[in-house]
C-alpha cells in the first residue's frame, strides 16, 4: 500500500453526488464498504494481479445504504492485489465452486511503473473534486 497525501483529505460531500462526478471517470464502490465505511476504486492495470487507487470515505451523517448520507474522504492510497491461477482448489464441502479466488498476496507490492500514474489520478480527484 503506498499512500498519496491529497488536499481532499477530510472533505465533505453527499455519496449520491459523488458517485455521480466520480463514476463517469471510472471510479466504482469497491466491495468491502459497510455501512460506515467505503472506497472507492479507480483500476489501474490488471496484467499480474489488480492494481488500483483506492479513495476511502467514512459516513458521518447517516448510513451508507441510506439516502442523504455524507461521507468524509480519506487519504487515497495505491494497492495492488495478487490471485491465485485457475480456480480448481476452491471446491467447497458440498461439491460447489467458490468462482471468486481469494488473493495470494492482499498487499503485493505496487508496480514501480503506475506510481506516477495513481499520483496523476489523485490530482485530477483534486480537480473535480475543488469544484463541490
Amino acid at each position: 500500500m503506498i499512500e498519496i497525501p491529497s488536499t481532499i483529505e477530510g472533505k465533505q460531500f453527499d455519496l449520491y453526488k459523488l458517485e455521480q462526478k466520480l463514476k463517469p471517470i471510472g471510479y466504482s464502490i469497491g466491495g468491502s464498504w459497510d455501512y460506515d465505511h467505503g472506497a472507492f476504486d479507480y483500476k489501474i492495470n490488471d496484467e499480474v494481479g489488480y492494481q488500483f487507487l483506492r479513495l476511502p470515505f467514512s459516513a458521518i451523517d447517516g448510513q451508507l445504504d441510506a439516502r442523504n448520507c455524507t461521507v468524509e474522504l480519506g487519504r487515497p492510497f495505491l494497492l495492488s492485489h495478487k490471485y491465485q491461477i485457475g480456480l480448481d482448489d476452491h471446491i467447497g464441502d458440498a461439491g460447489t465452486l467458490n468462482q471468486f479466488s481469494e488473493p495470494v498476496d492482499k498487499d503485493a507490492s505496487f508496480p514501480e511503473q503506475y506510481i506516477e500514474t495513481g499520483k496523476t489520478l489523485v490530482k485530477e480527484l483534486e480537480s473535480i473534486l475543488s469544484t463541490e
